[in-house]
C-alpha cells in the first residue's frame, strides 16, 4: 500500500463512507488531473466521470482558470468582508446578477411576450458552500416573512427526497430519512410534499417501456395537484407557507430525479399564488448543467451536432430555474460556481428582500450571519474566469455538441435488463438500476448495487458515485466524444459483471 494511502487510513474520515468497508482497500489517492483525466498516485489514469462530485465546470488545470487566481495571488488571496469591500468579489456579484436577471427575462419574454411580473434578483450574499447557501437564504427568507408581517410563525415547504446540505438549518429542509433521521431532535419542522417522480409515481399507470419514463408517463399531474392542496390546506390553518424550497428541473441526492417539462412552472405559480417565496436550490443544477434550452422529451435523439459548417450565435441558459421561465426569490449557488477550484457559494436575493433589513443602528435590524471566507478573493477571481469561459461561444457550442453525444451514447444501456430508467437533463443524467426493468424491483441496499457497479468501472478507469441505486455520469464541459463513449462503455460493462446473476 502507498504511503500516502497508509496516512489516509490511519488519520482521514470521510464523508458519506462506511469507514469500515473503505479499511479494507487501498483507496484510489488522487495527485493530479488535467481536462477529464485524474491521476493517482501509481501513475494510473482515471476519467472523471461525475466532475469530482458535481463540481468541476471547464476540467481540472485549465489555464484561464490557473492564471486567474495566480494574478490575484500576487495581489492579495484573502482579506474580511467584514468591514471591508474587495475588487473581484464587487466584480463577480455584478456579474451573477446581471447573468440571473438577462437569463429569465429572455426566455420569459419569448414564452409569454412580457416579464413584468417576474423578481428581480439585486443582491448578493457570499458564502462557502451549498449548505451555507441555503443557510442563509432560510434565515432571509425566515425573518423576511416575520418582518413584513406575513407570518409570526414561518413554515417551510420541500420535496419529498429533498436535499439541501449538511447544516442544521439545510438538514431541516431536507427529507431522505437516511441522512436526516438520526438529527431529528436538533431540527425545526419543515412539510414536504409529492416530488415528480414519473419512474415510480404511483398515479403513473404506463407499463414499463425502454424509454426515460417522462416520455411515456401516462397521468393527470396529479403530483401538481399534491402541491395545490398542500398550499391551500396550510393557508387554512391561517399560517400560509413561508417559502417553497426546490432543486430545479433535477432532485440531485434523491437519485437524480427529473421533473417533467411544466411542473416547475406550474408548482412556481401555485406557491406564488399563496404568497409564499421561492427558494431555487441551484447548487448542482446551476452555470449550464442543464442545458442550453429546456430538453425535448421524445424518441428522437437530436441531430444537431455542429461538426461543421457555420454555427449561428448562442445565448447560455446557466440556470435551471429559467427554462420554465421561473425566477425565484432566493437562487443559491455553490459547486460550480468558481470552475470547482474554491469552496464558494452566492445566495442572490431580491431589493425587497434586503430592504427589510435596513434600518438604524440601534434598531438591530442587521442580518447577523457571516463567513471568515465570505467573498474571499481567491475564489471570486476563479469564479469570474469560469463565468468567462461559460458565456464563450466555443463553451456553449461544445457544450451543446456534448450534451448530444451523452444522449446518443445513453441509448445503448437500455439493452441491459438491470437498467430500469435513463433520465438526463442536460449534461446530467441517471441511470438506475433494478432486479428486472419489467418490473421496476429495485435492489435491497444490503445488495450495494450501485456501490459494486462503481467499483466496477473504477477498474476500468472510470471514477463515479452512486446515489443508492442510481449511478451519476455528470462529465466536466471539457469531455470528448471518446472519453463519453468510453464512460457510457465502462457504466454498461460494469452492469453487465457487477449484477450478474
Amino acid at each position: 500500500m502507498h504511503w500516502l494511502a497508509q496516512l489516509d487510513h490511519r488519520f482521514l474520515w470521510h464523508p458519506f463512507t462506511q469507514m469500515r468497508d473503505w479499511l479494507r482497500r487501498e483507496p484510489i489517492v488522487i495527485v493530479e488531473g488535467k481536462g477529464a483525466v485524474l491521476r493517482n498516485v501509481h501513475g494510473r489514469e482515471y476519467l472523471d466521470a461525475n466532475s469530482s462530485i458535481w463540481t468541476n465546470l471547464h476540467g481540472h488545470n485549465h489555464p484561464k482558470i490557473n492564471a486567474a487566481i495566480q494574478r490575484q495571488l500576487a495581489k492579495i488571496a484573502h482579506s474580511s468582508a467584514l468591514g471591508l469591500a474587495n475588487e473581484p468579489a464587487s466584480l463577480l456579484a455584478e456579474k451573477l446578477v446581471k447573468l440571473t436577471n438577462a437569463g429569465v427575462v429572455r426566455r420569459a419574454f419569448s414564452r409569454a411576450g412580457s416579464s413584468a411580473a417576474l423578481p428581480r434578483l439585486n443582491k448578493v450574499f457570499f458564502s462557502d458552500d451549498g449548505s451555507t447557501a441555503l443557510e442563509v437564504a432560510l434565515k432571509l427568507a425566515y425573518e423576511f416573512t416575520r418582518r413584513s408581517g406575513r407570518s409570526k410563525r414561518p413554515k417551510f415547504l420541500s420535496l419529498e427526497g429533498a436535499y439541501h446540505g449538511d447544516t442544521v438549518g439545510a438538514v431541516a429542509l431536507g427529507h431522505i430519512d437516511l441522512f436526516h433521521q438520526n438529527y431529528s431532535g436538533l431540527l425545526f419542522q419543515t412539510d414536504k410534499v409529492m416530488a415528480p417522480y414519473c419512474y415510480r409515481c404511483p398515479f403513473n399507470r404506463a407499463k414499463p417501456e425502454r424509454a426515460d419514463a417522462r416520455v411515456y408517463r401516462k397521468c393527470h399531474w396529479e403530483c401538481v395537484g399534491k402541491v395545490e392542496r398542500r398550499f391551500s390546506a396550510q393557508k387554512k390553518k391561517g399560517n400560509p407557507y413561508a417559502a417553497f424550497v426546490f432543486e430545479p428541473l433535477m432532485q440531485g441526492a434523491a437519485g437524480m430525479i427529473p421533473q417533467p417539462p411544466g411542473w416547475l412552472r406550474q408548482t412556481a405559480e401555485i406557491a406564488r399564488a399563496h404568497g409564499a417565496v421561492l427558494i431555487a436550490d441551484e447548487v448542482m443544477t446551476g452555470f449550464g448543467r442543464t442545458g442550453l434550452e429546456a430538453a425535448v422529451l421524445d424518441r428522437r435523439t437530436s441531430q444537431n451536432n455542429f461538426s461543421g459548417g457555420h454555427r449561428p450565435p448562442l445565448q447560455p441558459n446557466l440556470f435551471a430555474s429559467h427554462h420554465e421561465g421561473v425566477q425565484p426569490d432566493f437562487l443559491c449557488l455553490a459547486k460550480g460556481l468558481t470552475g470547482g477550484y474554491l469552496p464558494m457559494a452566492a445566495t442572490l436575493m431580491t431589493q425587497e428582500i434586503f430592504d427589510v433589513f435596513l434600518g438604524k443602528y440601534e434598531e438591530f435590524k442587521t442580518f447577523f450571519h457571516g463567513h471568515s471566507y465570505t467573498a474571499n478573493q481567491l475564489g471570486a477571481a476563479a469564479a469570474l474566469a469560469s463565468l468567462e469561459i461559460l458565456q464563450s461561444q466555443k463553451s456553449i457550442h461544445s457544450r451543446q455538441a456534448l450534451e448530444n453525444i451523452l444522449r446518443e451514447e445513453l441509448q445503448a444501456l437500455w439493452s441491459l435488463p438491470n437498467v430500469g430508467d435513463v433520465r438526463q437533463v442536460g449534461l446530467i443524467a441517471g441511470i438506475e438500476l433494478v432486479k428486472n426493468w419489467r418490473t421496476r424491483e429495485p435492489f435491497a441496499s444490503r445488495k450495494r448495487a450501485g456501490i459494486r457497479v462503481c467499483e466496477a468501472m473504477a477498474i476500468r478507469g472510470v471514477l463515479t458515485r452512486p446515489v443508492g441505486n442510481v449511478i451519476v455520469l455528470m462529465p466536466p464541459y471539457c469531455a470528448t466524444r471518446a472519453q463519453i463513449r468510453r464512460m457510457v462503455a465502462a457504466l454498461g460493462n460494469s452492469v453487465r459483471t457487477a449484477l450478474r446473476g
